[in-house]
Formats: structure tokens, sequence, C-alpha cells
């Protein structure tokens, strides 16, 4: 190998190639809305859910940091090929653990093996919820999407309610993060309260 190269060309080519298809999540468009009204990209979701565990890392006793920030970084990978399903829509919808599984077999198949083997034990990881690390993770994703739909310019009529069941079973598994849901709730509850006034006074 020429004396100039740090990696070998193949293996950087792969990577490069890995990591162009995966800015297809910055396209990858979710229903939440930002501050300015824009709709948020799966890309902007994962990367505020990485700095949210960065930021709680120094409070989660037992929590392997790197590996949290690891799955938080992947976990919505496959939607750079399957797009993403409405939170609402996800506990009806059968096939999609299956369709992602597949799409990120697809998308990590040009990563040399043990690259590709590790973004899938990681994938799985936070899909079977069982580690210290998925389980914060599952928490934290649930977390960050309500702080997006309270700070969002969200459209008429978007159905806050729904955000006072989301993820409950998950967010209950650790204390900080029934710590984060029980203000979260609170603050979710005077964005319904405050919509529906604005309704009634709209009304009169």
């Amino acid at each position: 190998m020429d004396s100039e190269q740090a990696i070998d060309p193949g293996r950087l080519e792969s990577i490069l190639g890995f990591v162009q298809a995966a800015a297809a999540l910055k396209d990858t468009l979710r229903t939440g809305r930002t501050a300015s009204g824009r709709r948020e990209s799966t890309a902007d979701h994962s990367w505020r859910l990485c700095l949210l565990a960065l930021l709680l890392g120094d409070d989660l006793g037992g929590v392997d940091l790197l590996r949290l920030l690891q799955i938080c970084l992947v976990h919505d990978l496959a939607e750079a090929v399957t797009g993403d399903v409405p939170a609402p829509c996800q506990a009806a919808d059968d096939g999609r653990k299956a369709r992602e599984r597949e799409a990120l077999r697809t998308l990590c198949a040009p990563l040399p093996d043990h690259l590709r083997q590790r973004l899938e034990d990681l994938c799985a990881d936070y899909d079977a919820g069982v580690s210290p690390e998925s389980v914060i993770a599952k928490g934290l994703d649930k977390i960050e999407t309500m702080l997006q739909h309270l700070i969002g310019a969200n459209p008429p009529g978007f159905d806050y309610r729904f955000n006072l069941a989301y993820g409950r079973a998950i967010t209950d598994r650790h204390p900080l993060l029934r710590q984060m849901r029980s203000r979260l709730d609170a603050q979710m509850q005077r964005r319904i309260d405050a919509e529906s006034e604005g309704s009634s006074e709209s009304r009169r």
C-alpha cells in the first residue's frame, strides 16, 4: 500500500458510498414541524436525539454512552430506503419492521462485512429494547419527538393529545425518562388547553 494512503482504497470507497446513500435521511421527511414550520427530516431528528443522549450521559449510571450514541445515530438508518412511518400509524403497520430490516441490509450491503454487521447489530439492539442502552435510546426517541411537537409550528388540527400516551411503555422503564416524561406531559397538556381555548375563542 502507498505510504500516503491511511486506509485501503476499496474500504474507503465502500464507506464513502454508504455515507452518500445514507444522506437520503436528509430528505426523508417526518410529520413533525420545526419552529419555522418546515417539515423536519429523519436526519434532523437523529441529530437532536444524539445531542440529547450526549448531554444526559453523566446522569445515566450504568449506561455505555458510546454505545448509546451509536444506537441513536443509526436507529433510523433504514428510513433512507423505506421513508418514515408516522407514529400514529406504526402500531397498525405489521410489516414495517421486516421492511426496515431488509432495507437496512440493502443499504449496508456495500460496507465491509464487519462494519455492516456492526450497524445491523446496533439496529437489532435498538429494536429489541432489552439492553440498558436500547431502553434509553428508545425512550429518548419518544421524548425528542414530543419536544419537537411542543416547539413545532404545527398545522391546524394537529393532534397534541396523541403525545400523552405516545411511547409511555418505554419511557416508564427508567427514572430519568419518567422524570422527563412528567415534565413534557405537563407542557403538552398546557399546549392542548391553549389550543382548545383558542378554538373556543375563534367560534365566538
